[in-house]
């Protein structure tokens, strides 16, 4: 309660801050609205059907592009982190194509799939599937050896061995790859609505909303609603993580 007390503490010391700044016309207010015009402005867009149309569409796109990256990074990293010759074999391929910028490949994913949502959801999962991948991996080496050992020297099955040892082990880390993951995919749906255009998402919504009307409130709205989304989706992951897996290490709920 302290920690949550002094964090509402800390925001509500900057949203006056940035009220005060705004208001005394220490910055332009055309560009940098109030927070009390933003927060109006976003509570007028919950009775906007084309914003609302946008958050279903943008929402919609995290949900499935999260779940593809989630599986996905589960099994490749359950694939590398058993098979240490492969791991080894990978390892190049895989630190070459996970920093590239999924933003960057655009041009390449519109032109082989058009600028509809499979368009942004293929490259949110390309940008989600790592992180995943590699905390998997990492932890399958952390798995206790000795507990491994007593399971097969009592002739347990590999499928008992792997969903009874195996997956509790390093679902903790499965699960913060998935939370880090989840920001990620936000972020790269967002981009790739705001850089293509023609679509549809909150990120299309705020480049409009910009670009041809300069309503710099209606571009914060929009840019607030998709960060308390964040917030509340790393909350929920990690309340998840808290309730359901209580042996988690203290480093992997941060």
């Amino acid at each position: 309660m302290r920690r949550t007390t002094r964090g509402l503490a800390g925001l509500a010391a900057c949203l006056l801050l940035w009220e005060a700044a705004s208001r005394l016309g220490l910055v332009d207010a055309r560009y940098v609205p109030p927070p009390s015009l933003v927060l109006s402005r976003l509570a007028m867009l919950a009775g906007d059907r084309e914003f609302l149309a946008d958050v279903v569409s943008t929402l919609l796109s995290w949900a499935i592009a999260l779940g593809l990256a989630s599986a996905l990074g589960l099994l490749t990293g359950l694939v590398l982190g058993g098979v240490p010759g492969l791991r080894t074999v990978a390892g190049p391929v895989v630190e070459f194509l996970r920093p590239l910028p999924s933003v960057a490949l655009i041009p390449l994913v519109i032109s082989l799939l058009g600028s509809d949502s499979q368009a942004k959801i293929t490259l949110a999962v390309f940008a989600a599937t790592w992180p995943i991948m590699v905390n998997t991996s990492y932890a399958l080496g952390e798995v206790d050896p000795q507990v491994v050992a007593a399971a097969r020297a009592h002739q347990v099955s590999g499928w008992r061995l792997l969903s009874g040892v195996v997956l509790p082990s390093i679902a903790p880390f499965v699960l913060t790859g998935i939370r880090f993951s989840a920001s990620v995919t936000l972020i790269v749906l967002v981009s790739t609505e705001f850089l293509t255009g023609g679509g549809i998402g909150v990120g299309q919504f705020v480049y409009v909303s910009g670009t041809t009307g300069g309503r710099m409130d209606v571009v914060l709205a929009g840019t607030l609603f998709i960060g308390l989304f964040g917030a509340l989706a790393n909350a929920t992951l990690l309340g998840v993580q808290r309730r359901w897996m209580p042996w988690s290490p203290p480093e992997g709920s941060t």
